[in-house]
């Protein structure tokens, strides 16, 4: 049995509707949970198969730390899929610093975040003082470089153009798993967009402009 505690505002999060979405991580992941509503607490004990019981801990952890239950039951869809929190708080001096790298990983109206998802191909929630990951170990460790970056200062402009060249790489190893419009996989030939970055040295900002499709 291992034990995971939740933020206290998740928890109904976990629980679901008339406790919908907890009988669902019990059913796929084969786990019981027993949850304290007052705490945060969570107790999880495998139930039936021992290797999808594994998932069941990380599952409950990644809804803690702000995803949809859907996103987080996804790291059942097969062994590769992982789950990986950065703690911003742990590398930043004070509170008004905690603020303004979480600004700079959002950006102007999420677009920052939301391109780390779009070119990595994980999923990615910033919540709290966390960032939190699910996606293959490649996808994993193209966020958590672009993080890195970005905490140590690095000028938007430059992350993205890595992100660009790690969406490019990845598309032609054949590992992109990016999701479109039509909700279904990608494949290299729908992935294959070319991506522009404008960026001025005097200027942390950066246009990002995606070609007609």
């Amino acid at each position: 049995m291992q034990h995971v505690r939740i933020p206290e505002d998740r928890i109904g999060v976990l629980i679901g509707a008339g406790g919908e979405t907890m009988r669902e991580i019990e059913e796929k992941a084969e786990v019981r949970l027993n949850i304290d509503s007052e705490t945060g607490s969570v107790e999880i004990e495998a139930v039936g198969d021992p290797i999808a019981a594994l998932n069941g801990p990380d599952i409950v952890r990644a809804i803690g730390r702000g995803f949809h239950p859907d996103d987080a039951l996804t790291l059942l869809d097969n062994e590769m899929r992982m789950f990986d929190l950065v703690d911003i708080d742990a590398v930043t001096r004070n509170q008004n610093d905690l603020e303004r790298k979480k600004g700079r990983l959002i950006g102007e109206n999420g677009r920052t975040r939301e391109l780390m998802e779009e070119l990595s191909g994980a999923s990615v929630v910033i919540y709290g003082k966390t960032l939190g990951i699910i996606g293959s170990p490649k996808e994993v460790d193209v966020v958590r470089s672009a993080v890195d970056m970005i905490i140590d200062g690095a000028p938007h402009g430059a992350v993205y153009s890595y992100l660009e060249r790690q969406h490019n790489e990845m598309q032609q190893e054949g590992m992109g798993y990016h999701e479109f419009n039509d909700g279904g996989p990608a494949t290299p030939a729908d992935a294959d967009i070319e991506f522009t970055v404008d960026s001025d040295p005097d200027n942390d900002g950066v246009e990002f402009e995606e070609p007609e499709t």
